[in-house]
């Protein structure tokens, strides 16, 4: 399994189609057995679900995106896990163990009413 965060100096970044990074974990028998940050090469809202669909993701977590990015990501056929805060090493632990659930759309409609 990977696991894309949308990422930040370490923390879940808030805007899913400004994030300029995605830090993604390689999921092997439950554990992370490795992780990197990729960059987004500039790419914003559409492009940046491009970017994602590209890096193999299976599972987003991230902050907050409006209904269009929501219903783009649903479309690829990853799991979105939104309205996550905090560092995003330990949001994956969390998504793990299974404290979050299995979807949640708590940050949709989070940014800025899109």
């Amino acid at each position: 399994m990977r696991i894309a965060v949308t990422y930040a100096d370490g923390q879940v970044f808030q805007h899913f189609g400004r994030t300029e990074f995605f830090k993604v974990y390689q999921v092997e028998g439950g554990k992370v057995t490795s992780s990197e940050v990729c960059p987004c090469n500039g790419a914003s809202h559409s492009g940046v679900g491009m970017v994602l669909k590209s890096l193999g993701a299976d599972v987003l977590l991230c902050g907050g995106m409006g209904m269009g990015a929501y219903n783009m990501v649903q479309s690829m056929g990853i799991q979105l896990v939104s309205g996550i805060t905090g560092d995003a090493d330990q949001a994956v632990e969390m998504f793990l163990k299974g404290e979050f659930g299995t979807e949640s759309d708590a940050g949709v409609h989070a940014c800025h009413g899109h």
